[in-house]
This record gives structure tokens, C-alpha cells and sequence, in this order.
């Protein structure tokens, strides 16, 4: 069965959708899946995919990320906050993500049988998007055995494998013709880009990008070099537009301000299932914005002063705190505009394909564009974040990664931690933040962290899948990075 926050997804994405063929009464793990319409089960996965990655890892990559920190007058993420989480915690966040999975995957494996092209791009990019993100949370995770339902304990394939595996998925199903694509058409039951290809296939060179760019800092690094060389020099289009659940088939907001039909990020903390002033401005990111004069702060939070990051025992009152301001309709991205952009700008330099300043600041001004303000100014000479087009590379890649983490606020902070983990950037203080020689922006070890100094490099394996598969690794600190984390 579907997960609470899988359910509100498909349920109320369905009755936003123009299909027809999803009917919102019937539970769609309870369709025969092999007679369900493809059109179907594509948004049930998609919605699922949604619910897990918007809602679960969305709260936990925003503490991580330091976005936000537990309120003092609350007590909901103090195991996040404080790196205390143990495999009973939030297992219904991989749960969300297999369910979704199984849903995308049966779609693949129909569509391949029956030569439909489009379905089964689609399903692709789906299957990567959403085991790239569990892979880089937890490491060795089931991918070529998973949601085989004559497999009951799938084996769990390392990091490299899955990597390895991803990348040849993608070039087979950029390999197939989509014009002799058969079967029915992908529209509005594709949540994403409504049966637009063409972005599709954007998304899946994207994606590409991303899997061999997140091994740059890794023993892999020859396989990164040549994987973007060839992507670079071979002139396919990337991503030109945001990939995730934004506006349905007329146009409008998926998301709507109603029970069961908000963003699940919204739904999941703050108005529907837990107290709505959780999720506390963090020194972290206020200081940065601050520091910048950035108009960004206003956009991202309530009026209030910030709380040093996992101080959530500071007797200072809680009404003084800036509350983390969350919109129902905000859309749940599974890729971003700009972090396809930055995904670009740190690719052309980092190989030696030209500077990366348009991309970058292409980047930085949509973001601001997100929230109705002007960022022109900031990346123009003498801006607060002026491309350092005559800098070293490293002085680059910081400029790159610290607006992606800036950037993928709210909902995608999963992403932020992990770019944080493999180049080293927003950069981590030396000093607590209680000290005058703090730097803005800088990360800091929670106040109450529970790990000796150390910050949290992955997710702990969940209960649920320990004690349902017998071929589950063993327990791994969450303070240990996964292979790719070499920096």
C-alpha cells in the first residue's frame, strides 16, 4: 500500500491531470500491472517519486544543508538535527521511493516489450532520477534486482555498479527512434513535461551530466573526464527547462492550497501533519544572505532573527526565531533550471570547453526570477556574486557550487548535501557560530551533534528493509561518505 504522503500525491495530482485513465478511486498498487494503461501507472511512480524525495529527503536535506534548524519550541527533528538518527527513523522515505520505483520500472519493462519508445525513455530518466538520489543517500542500494516481483530479497549492487548501470540504461533508451515509437502517446498523465520528448530527452543527457560530474572527485575521475568530454563535444542539448511536477495539462499550479493537494514539503511539516513552525531559519544560510544583501532571505523566510544551527535548547523565545516560509503551491523538481545550468558551467570549465560566466549567471538570475526578484545586479561587475571569470578553478567551482546550494532551496537540499560532500563547498567553519570570527555562510557542527565532530555523509539503511531482506548489507555510520565522497 502506498505511504500517507504517496497516497495525498497520486490522489490529488490525478484529479488536477486532464487523464482519464487514472482512476483516483482505485489504488494503483491494486491495478494488474500488466493490463493497467501505461498512462496509468506513469503517474502514480511520478507522483510517488514526488512524495518521497519533496517531503522525506527534502526536510532532511534542508537540515543537513542548513537551510533550516529545529525550533526551540519544538522538539519533530532533533534526531536530524543533532545526527542522531537511527534505521527506525523515516523508513517510510525508502518505503515511498521503491513503491514509486516499482510503478516506473513495470512501465519501463512494458514499454520495451512493447516497442513503445516514449514510455519507455520516460520511464528511464524516472527509474535514474530516483535511484540516483537513493544511492547517493545510502550507498549500496538494490537496483538490478529491484521491483522484481520474482526476486523477494533483492541483492543490493554497490554505488559504482548502479553508476555504471544508469549510464548504459540511459544511452539505450536515448538509442531507440522515438518517430517509431508505438503504442499510445504520453500527455498530461506525464506530470512532468506532458508528453514533450524533446525535454525528455534533454533531462536524460542531464542526467548524464550529473551522474558522471558527481564522480569528478572520486578513483573514477578518468571515467568522469571521458563521460563529459564526449556528452560536451558531442553538442546534445541539456535541460532548458525545470523537470518536475509544476503546473498540470491547462497550465495551472499542480499544487493547490487545500488538504491532500499541496506541495508535499508543505503538507508533509508545515500545515497539515506536523506543527507548522518546526523549521527554523538557520544561521548558515541567513548569515550568507545577509552578508550579500541578499533579497533572497525575505523570499525563503518569515521576519526574525536566526538560530545557530542544532541550538534548539537556547531558552532565547521562540517568537524571535524566523519560522521557514513554505508555500502550498510551490512546485517538487526533480532537476531544476539552475542546477542544470550550474551542472553546465562547472562542466565547460572544468574540462576545457570555455568559460562558464553565461551559464552561471543564467543561473543565479533565474533563481531570483523563481521568487519575483531581480538578480541582474548581483552577478553584474562589482556584484555580490560576480563570476570570478579570472580566478583559479577552484575559486570558479566555489562560485558554482555555493549558488547551486543557495539555489535548491526549498525541496532539494538532498542534492545540495550531496554536492557539499564532493567538491567541499559551502565551505565548513573552523569556529562555532557563536563566535565573532564565524564566517557568513559557512557550515557549522550542530550545537547538540551527537557524532564527535564529524557531519553526516549518508543515511542509515532503514529497519524496514533489514528485517524484510536477508541480503541487506550491514549497518554503515551515517558519518561514513559513500565511494564518490573523496574530497
Amino acid at each position: 500500500m502506498k505511504k500517507f504522503i504517496i497516497s495525498i500525491l497520486v490522489l490529488s495530482t490525478a484529479i488536477t491531470s486532464c487523464s482519464t485513465d487514472l482512476d483516483i478511486n482505485r489504488d494503483p498498487d491494486l491495478l494488474d500491472p500488466d493490463k493497467a494503461p501505461l498512462s496509468s501507472q506513469l503517474p502514480a511512480g511520478i507522483a510517488g517519486l514526488a512524495g518521497s524525495e519533496g517531503a522525506t529527503y527534502a526536510i532532511l536535506g534542508g537540515f543537513w544543508s542548513q537551510y533550516w534548524t529545529q525550533s526551540n519550541a519544538a522538539n519533530q527533528y532533533k534526531d536530524i538535527d543533532n545526527y542522531a538518527v537511527g534505521t527506525s527513523d523515516y523508513n517510510f522515505g525508502w518505503d515511498g521511493m521503491y513503491d514509486a520505483l516499482g510503478d516506473i520500472r513495470n512501465v519501463k519493462r512494458r514499454a520495451l516489450a512493447e516497442g513503445n519508445w516514449n514510455y519507455f525513455l520516460i520511464a528511464t530518466v524516472l527509474e535514474v532520477q530516483g535511484s540516483q538520489v537513493l544511492t547517493d543517500m545510502y550507498g549500496s542500494v538494490p537496483y538490478s534486482e529491484a521491483n522484481n516481483s520474482e526476486i523477494l530479497e533483492p541483492s543490493f549492487d554497490s554505488g559504482q555498479q548502479i553508476y555504471d548501470q544508469m549510464i548504459n540504461d540511459l544511452n539505450l533508451a536515448l538509442s531507440k527512434d522515438l518517430s517509431t515509437s508505438t503504442g499510445i502517446i504520453p500527455g498530461n498523465d506525464d506530470f512532468v513535461f506532458h508528453g514533450n520528448m524533446d525535454a525528455w530527452t534533454k533531462f536524460a543527457n542531464t542526467m548524464k551530466l550529473k551522474i558522471y560530474m558527481r564522480q569528478t572527485n572520486s578513483d573514477r575521475a578518468s571515467v568522469a573526464s571521458a563521460g563529459i568530454t564526449a556528452l560536451l563535444s558531442s553538442g546534445v542539448s541539456f535541460l532548458d527547462e525545470d523537470a518536475g511536477m509544476i503546473v498540470d495539462g491547462n497550465g495551472d499550479p499542480i499544487f493547490t492550497d487545500a488538504i491532500n493537494q499541496s506541495n508535499p514539503l508543505y503538507e508533509y511539516n508545515n500545515r497539515r501533519l506536523n506543527v507548522a513552525t518546526n523549521l527554523r531559519m538557520s544561521t548558515t544560510m541567513a548569515s550568507f544572505f545577509t552578508n550579500n544583501g541578499d533579497t533572497r532571505r525575505g523570499a525563503y523566510y518569515l521576519a526574525g532573527n536566526a538560530l545557530n544551527q542544532g541550538d534548539y535548547n537556547n531558552p532565547v523565545g521562540a517568537g524571535t526565531i524566523a519560522v521557514v516560509k513554505l508555500n502550498p503551491q510551490t512546485p517538487v523538481y526533480f532537476m531544476s533550471l539552475e542546477e542544470s545550468l550550474l551542472l553546465q558551467a562547472e562542466a565547460v570549465e572544468r574540462y576545457g570547453f570555455g568559460s562558464g560566466k553565461a551559464l552561471y549567471d543564467a543561473a543565479v538570475i533565474e533563481n531570483f526570477t523563481k521568487y519575483g526578484l531581480s538578480g541582474a545586479s548581483y552577478v553584474a561587475a562589482g556584484g555580490a556574486y560576480e563570476y570570478p571569470t579570472a580566478g583559479t578553478f577552484d575559486q570558479k567551482l566555489e562560485a558554482i557550487i555555493t549558488q547551486k546550494w543557495a539555489a535548491l532551496f526549498p525541496g532539494n537540499g538532498f542534492e545540495a548535501f550531496f554536492e557539499t560532500n564532493r567538491t567541499g563547498y559551502p565551505r565548513t567553519s573552523t569556529v562555532p557560530q557563536s563566535n565573532i570570527a564565524y564566517v557568513p555562510g559557512q557550515l557549522a557542527y550542530a550545537v547538540n551533534g551527537s557524532t564527535g565532530g564529524l557531519f553526516p555523509k549518508r543515511f542509515v539503511y532503514p529497519l524496514s528493509e533489514r528485517n524484510a531482506n536477508t541480503k541487506a548489507p550491514a549497518l554503515v555510520p551515517l558519518t561514513t561518505p559513500v565511494w564518490w565522497d573523496q574530497n
